[in-house]
C-alpha cells in the first residue's frame, strides 16, 4: 500500500471524543504515555517481542500493547486496522523512523501522526534532506564539516555507524588528519566501526564548550515557541572513562576504545542570560523548516548545541520530534515549562494538551500528517 494522504483523509472515520495516543514502545514511549494518561487519553504501546516487558509492567500508562514480531510490522494492514479502530494519534520518536524507516513512514503508513513525518528524514547528515541544509536556511552556526579525512586541518570528531550496533553511531575524537587515521585502523581492527562506512561518515570540527540539548515546542493552538526543557547525555562507556582519574585515563587511553553511545539524561539549567538567544535559535529553526518542508515542525523538536567560551550557540545535532532526554522530567515536569503552565509539565503531557487544545480549538488537522 503507498500513499500520499492529506490530514483530513488521514483522519476520515474518527471518532474524536475517543482518540488514542499510540507511540513505537521504546525511546520516549514512557514519557508520551504518562503525559497522555495524565491528560486523559487511552493509549497503545506498539511493542517488539522481546522488549515488551517494561510496558506490560508499567500497567498505569499503557492501556493497550501490540506486541508484534519487529516494529517494522507497523505497517502491515492488520495493525494499521486495529489502530484506525482505536483512532489512534502516534506520537513519532527515534525508534519509530529508525526501525519503521522514512519512505515506510511516508508512504505506506496510513495513520494520523502528530508533527510533519516529512520532516523526519532530515534528523540524517547524508542525502539531499539532511539538518545541515535546516541549520544553514536558518542562519544558524553549526561546525565546520569535511568533505575527506584529507582535508583535516585541526581537531575533529567523526561521525559513523557502528559496526555492530547499526542503530547507534561509533563517534571518535582525533586532533589530526594522521590521529583520525590512526584511530580509524584500531577501531576496524576492533570491530567498532567499519572501513567501508567512512563514506558515509560525517567528520565534523571539534567545538568544545558547555553542551546541552534544548528541547522546543512549536505550538500550533498557541502561536509561539516555547523552551520546555534542558537536559545533557550520559554516554557509554564516556561517561565511566572521564570518572576515572587523570593517570588512570592516561594508562587506560592505548588500550580502551572510548564509545559516545547514549544511555541516559541529566536534568541541566542554563544562565538564564543565555535564554534569548536559544529564543532566537529556535525561532529561526522554526522559520527556515517551514520553508523548507512545509508546514514545518509541529510540536517537540530539540537542538543538540555547544556554548563556547565566547557564548557562541553552535548546534551540533538536531531532532525533529521528541527527544530521548525528555523522559527525565516524567511525573516532575520539567523546569521551564512551569514559566508558561503554572505547573511543571513533561514533554510527553506537553503533547498530549497540544492535542486536547486542538481537538478542542478545531485545529487537529493542522496537528498532524
Amino acid at each position: 500500500m503507498s500513499f500520499k494522504l492529506n490530514a483530513e483523509e488521514l483522519l476520515k472515520g474518527y471518532d474524536f471524543r475517543k482518540v488514542s495516543i499510540a507511540a513505537i514502545a521504546s525511546h520516549s514511549a514512557l514519557d508520551v504515555f504518562d503525559g497522555a494518561k495524565d491528560e486523559g487519553f487511552k493509549t497503545v504501546a506498539i511493542c517488539q517481542k522481546g522488549r515488551e516487558k517494561p510496558y506490560l509492567r508499567f500497567k498505569r500508562v499503557v492501556d493497550i500493547p501490540l506486541i508484534l514480531d519487529s516494529f517494522a510490522d507497523v505497517i502491515k494492514d492488520d495493525v494499521i486496522s486495529k489502530l484506525r479502530a482505536e483512532n489512534a494519534v502516534l506520537i513519532p520518536n527515534r525508534s519509530f523512523s529508525v526501525y519503521v524507516g522514512y519512505d515506510n513512514i511516508e508512504f505506506r503508513f496510513p495513520i494520523p501522526i502528530f508533527g510533519n513525518r516529512y520532516l523526519l528524514r532530515y534528523e540524517e547528515r547524508v542525502g539531499s534532506k539532511n539538518y545541515y541544509r535546516l541549520l544553514d536556511a536558518a542562519n544558524i552556526r553549526r561546525p565546520k564539516v569535511y568533505g575527506s579525512p584529507d582535508d583535516v586541518d585541526k581537531p575533529v570528531i567523526v561521525k559513523m555507524p557502528h559496526a555492530r550496533k547499526r542503530v547507534e553511531r561509533g563517534f571518535f575524537i582525533a586532533v589530526d588528519r594522521d590521529d583520525l587515521r590512526r584511530k580509524l585502523n584500531k577501531l576496524v581492527a576492533d570491530g567498532v566501526v567499519r572501513l567501508e562506512d567512512l563514506a558515509k561518515a560525517s567528520i565534523e570540527e571539534l567545538v568544545l564548550g558547555a553542551y546541552f540539548n534544548v528541547n522546543y515546542f512549536n505550538s500550533v493552538a498557541r502561536g509561539e515557541v516555547e523552551i520546555v526543557s534542558i537536559d545533557r547525555r550520559l554516554q557509554t562507556n564516556l561517561d565511566g572513562f572521564l570518572k576515572m582519574p587523570a593517570d588512570v585515563q592516561l594508562e587506560l587511553k592505548e588500550v580502551v576504545d572510548v564509545e559516545m553511545i547514549e544511555i541516559g539524561h541529566e536534568m541541566a539549567t542554563i544562565r538564564e542570560s543565555m535564554l534569548e538567544k536559544l529564543f532566537d535559535v529556535g525561532d529561526k529553526f522554526v522559520e527556515a523548516a517551514k520553508a523548507l518542508e512545509p508546514p514545518g515542525v509541529i510540536g517537540p523538536f530539540t537542538l543538540q548545541l555547544v556554548v563556547t567560551p565566547d557564548f557562541d550557540v553552535v548546534v551540533f545535532d538536531v531532532a525533529l520530534r521528541i527527544g530521548g532526554g525528555t523522559n527525565v522530567y516524567m511525573g516532575i515536569g520539567s523546569q521551564y515549562s512551569k514559566l508558561y503552565f503554572g505547573k511543571p509539565l513533561s514533554m510527553g503531557r506537553r503533547v498530549a494538551m497540544e492535542l486536547r487544545e486542538c481537538m478542542e480549538a478545531g485545529c487537529l488537522n493542522k496537528l498532524i500528517s
